[in-house]
């Protein structure tokens, strides 16, 4: 049995969520915030980029104004959402639509962009423009998987599984209102379809659904053994002057966390760090004798996509940066910390008690 597009958008109507991207039933969807949350929603929740989205809405009303801030400007306004490759791309997005003067208006203009993939490009495609193609994000791509009972297991089957979703819009209802369907279905999956205990019982496709059939719907989608995440170790240095400032680098522009400030340290490697060999990376003269203007604050543990880094903190305290002088870094005053673009790994390193 195929899946009524009309059901889904019968209920759609009726249970839509009220998001602050999302235009409200008879209006027109803005593509900035409609790329903007697209963006956003990238590896993160919806709880999660509810306010960066407003605060960003907010500093940079139109794709002009953030294509022309500064990048790590935007990098600071960012922090804390993680994946930061995302926020140099949505500068780099910005600044090319502002150039030609708006959105591209298909898949293929889109997925040009900068950070903007095919899963986005659709997405921005069907609610912005109203083209009829089904985005498969984590939401489709479980509904597809039981509605057919898929057995093969992720990731191995997104391929397949991709395949499945493209026909699900072919119903004349969903061709008609692309955006809502698209949306219709981010809905079912966040709130009906969901990954444990879905509610079978008021889902608008429970009929066509060969999962429920099954009774064990949760079993779907089957996923591959997860690997071991691998751990790697390091040391950083938490240098502060008698105001209370603190000495600050940026990472190399591009690779993980690109562009963003940080606190001085060691390279990341797979075995843990002696702190003898650690000082010896430290930029100022400390040793293991004279452990008066030093002391390990601590250790803090942060969980990357790939790998766990786990960092030991040296709080290093300073009468000034002086001896910093020939020092990659910048020194940055106690209140202005947060105007830096320092991502969650630092600010954890930073909160650790003196």
């Amino acid at each position: 049995m195929t899946p009524s597009a009309f059901a889904l958008l019968d209920w759609y109507a009726r249970q839509r969520r009220v998001l602050p991207w999302r235009a409200l039933a008879g209006q027109t969807a803005d593509p900035y915030a409609v790329w903007l949350s697209e963006i956003m929603l990238q590896q993160t929740t919806v709880v999660t980029v509810m306010p960066y989205f407003e605060r960003f809405l907010k500093h940079y009303p139109t794709i002009e104004d953030l294509a022309h801030a500064p990048l790590q400007e935007v990098l600071a306004a960012w922090a804390g959402l993680g994946y930061y490759s995302r926020a140099r791309n949505l500068h780099a997005c910005a600044q090319q639509v502002a150039a030609i003067g708006a959105f591209p208006r298909s898949v293929e203009g889109l997925q040009a962009l900068p950070g903007i993939g095919a899963y986005t490009a659709r997405a921005i495609a069907s609610i912005a423009f109203a083209v009829p193609v089904v985005p498969v994000d984590g939401n489709v791509e479980r509904i597809t998987a039981r509605l057919h009972a898929v057995d093969a297991p992720l990731p191995g089957a997104r391929k397949h599984l991709d395949r499945l979703a493209a026909s699900l819009n072919l119903d004349p209802a969903a061709q008609e209102a692309p955006g809502d369907f698209t949306q219709a279905l981010f809905d079912l999956g966040a709130g009906i379809c969901t990954p444990r205990r879905p509610s079978c019982l008021v889902c608008p496709w429970r009929e066509p659904c060969k999962a429920h059939a099954s009774g064990d719907p949760a079993r779907f989608p089957v996923r591959a053994p997860r690997k071991v995440r691998p751990e790697r170790y390091g040391v950083v240095f938490r240098l502060v002057d008698r105001q209370g400032a603190v000495w600050l680098r940026h990472r190399p522009a591009t690779g993980l966390l690109g562009g963003m400030a940080e606190l001085p340290g060691t390279a990341w490697q797979d075995d843990p760090v002696a702190i003898e060999a650690a000082l010896q990376a430290a930029p100022v003269a400390l040793s293991m004798a004279d452990d008066l203007t030093w002391k390990v604050a601590g250790q803090i543990r942060h969980v990357f996509t790939h790998f766990g880094l786990n960092l030991t903190v040296i709080a290093v305290q300073m009468d000034d940066f002086g001896p910093l002088h020939n020092q990659e870094g910048f020194a940055c005053p106690h209140d202005a910390l947060g105007k830096q673009a320092l991502p969650s790994v630092m600010q954890k390193c930073l909160a650790l008690p003196a």
